[in-house]
């Protein structure tokens, strides 16, 4: 059986509930991530943000906001005031099906990989695209190590 510690992204960006939004609008932007672990100073997951947050806290363009000004209210709002607490979370002994299930029926783009409080990795959905791509790899193979069959004359 396939476990969630065998696919798992190890090193996570994070970042500490009382860093600023801009931080993590910059992380996101700089390392072309989508969720950003919230951990304190002994790695214990305190929440998540993702892109989809950061959207929802980004005042309209049709405001006609000065990225300058964006930048300067981002930095005033830390990230425990739009970090969600309620999260879903796996251990790296969880079964990757289920993983994948629950990633499927629940709509989530990442599931942080927790044990005993501490954040451990993530699983994302392109975790999940690159097992797929190897699991069409070896497919690829078998087919091409059989035999093919030959029509008759």
């Amino acid at each position: 059986m396939y476990l969630v510690k065998d696919f798992m992204t190890r090193e996570v960006f994070t970042l500490k509930r009382t860093d600023s939004l801009r931080a993590a609008r910059s992380m996101m932007s700089l390392a072309r991530i989508r969720h950003i672990p919230i951990v304190n100073d002994h790695r214990h997951f305190l929440g998540l943000i993702t892109h989809r947050d950061l959207l929802a806290a980004t005042i309209s363009r049709f405001a006609e906001v000065d990225k300058s000004v964006q930048d300067e209210i981002d930095s005033g709002i830390p990230i425990h005031e739009i970090m969600r607490r309620d999260v879903t979370t796996v251990t790296p002994e969880t079964s990757i099906r289920e993983t994948a299930e629950m990633l499927l029926n629940h709509k989530y783009g990442c599931l942080p990989v927790v044990q005993d409080g501490i954040l451990k990795g993530i699983i994302t959905e392109a975790d999940f695209l690159k097992l797929t791509i190897r699991l069409l790899d070896s497919l690829e193979a078998q087919d091409s190590d059989a035999p093919q069959a030959t029509q008759p004359e």
